[in-house]
């Protein structure tokens, strides 16, 4: 039986996953029964269509918007491609590029069942799963040869905008020590309904995720790793309007850690809730299948909301997104569930508060690869200060366990930090983390004391939040802003004439494919 250092009770916690799993049960029920834009454009990338059409329009983007158009996209793009496999004789990126041409209309071609479109489709999908399972077994082999940095993973962050200068910046990121790179987006990519293509050198506030730009950094990361004799992991971002396609680029690509979080896009980039829903699950599953750890976003609730008086509202969020990546087969071994430190730094005894709030995360998901997110709210251009407040926070981590550290740089309530920057973060982190590695295992927390107090009271806030969910729905509690704050519309937010109910001859292999997998 699990033990608690913060005397916390475990019948609670498991009520609190039951009621959390009640709710994502709710919102999978919808979910089964839609598509979305994004779901087919996927479907189309998995079955190997690629490349723009004359005016640089993805094809996957052409075939989508072909069956769009004609108003059968509830029927999905597998079957009108299946149809061209048997009708045309064309593999599905032919069919792509005469539709693209103008001298293939495939919603007109005589039709066949569902049965006759899903088998002449096996090739096309049994290459697909191949290849990730073999992109999977090569970081497997890196892992288990060459070996990889402990936990706390060091993460940090690469966005010159540029994917060749974010190569120069990764290759200096790792052998100083990094352990994740994460290839920022360019601003604004979330809420584009396309995928760009090719490389890319002019991005704004970071590099825009591109499959040939994931290539790139991916193929140069597996060189600077096997020269520095450990693995290097590769983080991007597959939320937005395209959360499943660049989930599927990624897994394709050799991507080891996806920002993968719909609740993050509901409130911070008013997408619509139904859309980014069925997007989620669907990314879940291939990210699941090709060993892709997620990070979700519930550390930007308390950039918005206040962290000492919302802490619950975190701790509820991961509960339901632990239950949401259940449903999708995805392993609590690749759940990087988000929490922050972001206390304001003149409350007294915040430390203590934060100090409890990391070891009760870590305690309620034991296997998860928490992903923790350094002091940004009230970092000032005091970098003196910045650098203490990095080195409260590296502390905390260490001592409860953390698995991803997205660590804090001094400089950045100043400008985008240097590399210099960068390499006095990765020192201070490296210096706490090695003189108080076991500190751990040796500090028991008084009993009733503020750091127990604390952590009880915020699981039993979370409870008493996750009912009140659980009993109004998941789209109601959005629409009342019971997260950071902020109210969404159901039908309302970017991306919602891309939902459509499924038809009779809907079929999606990929998904129970790969959770037997």
């Amino acid at each position: 039986m699990q033990r608690s250092k913060l005397g916390l009770d475990f019948d609670k916690v498991n009520y609190a996953k039951g009621v959390s799993r009640k709710i994502a049960d709710n919102v999978q029920e919808f979910v089964e029964g839609y598509t979305t834009v994004a779901v087919e454009r996927t479907l189309c990338r998995l079955l190997g269509i690629d490349g723009v059409d004359n005016n640089e329009v993805p094809l996957p983007n052409v075939v989508v918007d072909e069956i769009k158009d004609k108003g059968v996209l509830n029927q999905g793009v597998m079957y009108f491609l299946g149809n061209a496999v048997i009708e045309a004789g064309l593999n599905p990126q032919q069919a792509a590029e005469k539709i693209a041409a103008g001298e293939l209309d495939i919603t007109q071609l005589p039709s066949h069942s569902v049965e006759e479109a899903h088998e002449a489709l096996k090739p096309y999908i049994n290459d697909c799963i191949d290849k990730i399972k073999a992109r999977k077994a090569k970081r497997d082999n890196y892992i288990q040869t060459i070996g990889e940095g402990p936990k706390p993973y060091l993460y940090v962050i690469v966005a010159t905008g540029n994917i060749y200068e974010d190569v120069v910046q990764a290759e200096a990121a790792a052998r100083q020590g990094a352990d994740i790179i994460a290839v920022i987006r360019t601003t604004g990519q979330s809420l584009l309904d396309y995928v760009p293509y090719g490389a890319t050198t002019e991005g704004f506030g970071g590099t825009v995720a591109t499959q040939e730009n994931f290539r790139i950094m991916r193929t140069h990361l597996d060189k600077i790793g096997e020269e520095e004799g450990r693995y290097i992991r590769l983080c991007n971002y597959c939320s937005g309007l395209c959360m499943p396609e660049i989930a599927a680029m990624g897994a394709l690509e050799g991507l080891d850690v996806m920002l993968n979080d719909a609740l993050y896009g509901i409130l911070f980039r008013d997408i619509n809730m139904q859309r980014t829903l069925v997007d989620q699950y669907f990314s879940r599953v291939l990210n699941g299948f090709a060993g892709v750890i997620i990070n979700t976003g519930e550390d930007n609730y308390l950039t918005t909301a206040d962290a000492f008086d919302e802490a619950h509202t975190v701790l509820a969020s991961d509960f339901i997104n632990e239950q949401l990546a259940l449903i999708a087969d995805l392993p609590e071994e690749q759940m990087g569930l988000g929490h922050a430190f972001e206390m304001e730094p003149g409350l007294e005894n915040g430390f203590l508060y934060e100090l409890a709030q990391a070891q009760m995360t870590r305690e309620i998901f034991p296997k998860a690869p928490l992903k923790y997110m350094p002091p940004t709210k009230f970092m000032t251009g005091n970098i003196f200060k910045g650098n203490v407040q990095d080195a409260l926070f590296n502390q905390i981590s260490i001592w409860t366990g953390q698995g991803i550290q997205l660590l804090g740089m001094l400089t950045e309530a100043i400008h985008t930090p240097f590399m210099s920057d960068r390499y006095l973060s990765l020192e201070n982190a490296k210096y706490i983390f090695n003189n108080m590695k076991n500190i751990g295992d040796e500090v028991e927390f008084k009993e009733d004391g503020i750091i127990r107090k604390r952590a009880q009271k915020i699981l039993a806030d979370s409870i008493e939040l996750l009912e009140k969910i659980e009993k109004e729905g998941m789209f109601t509690a959005l629409e009342k802003g019971i997260f950071a704050d902020i109210k969404r519309p159901k039908n309302g937010g970017k991306g919602l004439d891309g939902v459509v109910e499924k038809g009779s001859n809907y079929f999606n292999p990929f998904v129970a494919l790969m959770k037997k997998n």
